[in-house]
């Protein structure tokens, strides 16, 4: 359990390794919970969000389940299960809530720099596509957190929707699409640079770029002592800190191993990377106003949702496609080949080979897409952009994410295509391991770690206080109150300024 006084008189309270969204969330709630709180981050790169975070190595689409069909699985009795999507859109809302709070006291001044309105879309054809969609529409509506979204089958009605996408399309052809107008986009690496620009100003706060955090093990005195390493001058440093939070990516799991905690045996990750197409042509990008996701390939891991999408990026639109997967064995996009490899020890061998022979059709699917060419790439563009030509788009590298492989009594493995955070038994380490939907929801798997780590403060009045200060729903469920969320909604929309996209929209076609 953390302890409210430092471990040694140098050493600070708490220590962030990874310079994401996780640390930048975490940093800044445990400063505006504790200012006194003194705290650490160690950043191997040469700076914030670079890896993971960054708005080129990630969607950046604001993940609310309004789009992303992997959300909402079809039972085998034909029925659309929403439970995880109810679930995800529950804790964008938690994340748009500390993101206004964020804004009204100045601690970020631009929301605009970092979040967007755009709307969300699900689109597909084909009979057996289009009664899903149709199913999983009216399932939606039986939950107010989807009230608004719209459904339809009309080309005429698609057309004004999405051009793009219905440009030269067959007019024969079944399609069906829904649509959410309060969609967002978000730069999280713009966002996690504005928290930690405001984190590095605070007494008490200290960054650390280029710092690679090479071992970290559990002291007598139950706090913890990190072995850092300066990449540009190669001098060493040994820190103690009372709490550990591993928020590195890819580069958790390595971390999490050597921090040797019995909660973390047996986890082991398969890599996953990625590729992007990006529209050069500004004709067309200012022609595209939506997120339009489809179904993803038989096989697919849930990353390579196809989806055509409009973003923001560095204050410039942008047009993107893809992502097309792919397979290496580096956890980071800057990282090692020998990452994969060095990560096999013995508690987590039984359960990543399980989860590999369990998981052959994905293994068949990355081998393809590595095999891709060009053509095949603009084929898949085509299926959603019919008239794309492949002298507008330029192919752009993406991040890679490590899925998480545990322990499974009855598989002896199995493969998690989400997040999970890890926490040694007295809370003085944590780690959070996986992907998708991750930095959308960051500010609910953060506040969860909180209660884990830092019960006894959670606990208390004083943070119980500033909790529902931060986060005006917290401790109370939206579901169960539509009134109090279109509240919220509307609060937060206009501290966001969820408007701009459009704004930018008009003056591109101008």
């Amino acid at each position: 359990m953390f302890r409210s006084k430092r471990t040694s008189e140098t050493g600070p309270d708490v220590v962030l390794i990874g310079a994401g969204i996780m640390s930048a969330t975490l940093g800044t709630l445990l400063k505006e919970l504790q200012p006194e709180l003194t705290i650490e981050i160690f950043e191997r790169l040469d700076m914030a969000a670079a890896e993971s975070s960054d708005a080129w190595n990630n969607a950046g689409t604001g993940h609310s389940a309004f789009c992303e069909l992997n959300y909402t699985p079809q039972k085998q009795d034909g029925s659309v299960d929403i439970k995880k999507a109810v679930n995800i859109a529950e804790q964008f809302e938690v994340s748009r809530q500390f993101w206004a709070y964020l804004v009204e006291n100045n601690i970020i001044s631009n929301p605009q720099a970092f979040i967007q309105s755009i709307p969300h879309m699900s689109f597909v054809w084909g009979e057996e596509n289009v009664d899903y969609l149709k199913k999983r529409y009216k399932a939606l509506q039986q939950c107010h957190l989807f009230k608004k979204m719209e459904y339809s089958e009309d080309q005429e009605q698609l057309k004004a929707w999405m051009p793009l996408v219905m440009e030269g399309r067959d007019p024969n052809q079944k399609v069906a699409a829904t649509h959410m107008e309060m969609g967002t986009d978000v730069n999280f690496g713009a966002l996690s640079r504005a928290l930690f620009n405001h984190l590095e100003q605070l007494d008490g706060v200290n960054i650390h770029f280029n710092h690679d955090v090479r071992d970290l093990k559990k002291a007598d005195d139950g706090s913890w002592i990190i072995k850092v390493k300066d990449r540009e001058t190669r001098e060493k440093q040994t820190i103690k800190a009372s709490f550990v939070f591993i928020g590195a990516g890819g580069g958790s799991l390595p971390l999490l191993e050597k921090s040797d905690i019995p909660e973390g045996k047996g986890f082991g990750g398969f890599p996953v990377s990625g590729q992007w197409l990006r529209c050069t042509n500004p004709d067309i990008i200012a022609q595209h106003q939506a997120k339009v996701y489809g179904k993803a390939s038989v096989g697919a891991p849930p990353m390579s949702v196809p989806h055509l999408d409009t973003r923001m990026i560095d204050g410039e639109r942008a047009l993107l496609f893809g992502p097309y997967a792919g397979f290496s064995t580096k956890f980071l996009k800057n990282g090692s080949i020998f990452d994969l490899p060095k990560s096999i020890k013995v508690d987590n061998i039984h359960p990543m080979v399980s989860a590999g022979l369990d998981n052959i059709p994905l293994t068949k699917y990355l081998i393809a897409q590595v095999r891709q060419k060009p053509e095949d790439r603009l084929e898949a563009l085509r299926e959603y952009y019919p008239e794309a030509r492949m002298e507008d788009w330029k192919l752009e590298i993406a991040g890679q994410r490590v899925q998480v492989i545990k322990k499974d009594p009855e598989h002896g493995g199995i493969l998690e295509f989400g997040t999970e955070v890890v926490s040694a038994a007295d809370g003085t380490i944590a780690a959070l391991l996986g992907a998708s939907p991750g930095a959308s929801t960051a500010v609910s798997i953060m506040l969860n770690l909180l209660k884990r780590c830092f019960k006894d403060y959670v606990e208390t009045e004083a943070w119980q206080r500033k909790l529902k200060q931060m986060i005006p729903s917290y401790g109370q469920s939206l579901l169960n109150n539509p009134q109090h969320c279109d509240e919220l909604r509307d609060w937060t929309t206009s501290v966001l300024e969820l408007k701009a996209m459009q704004a930018v929209a008009l003056d591109s076609q101008d």
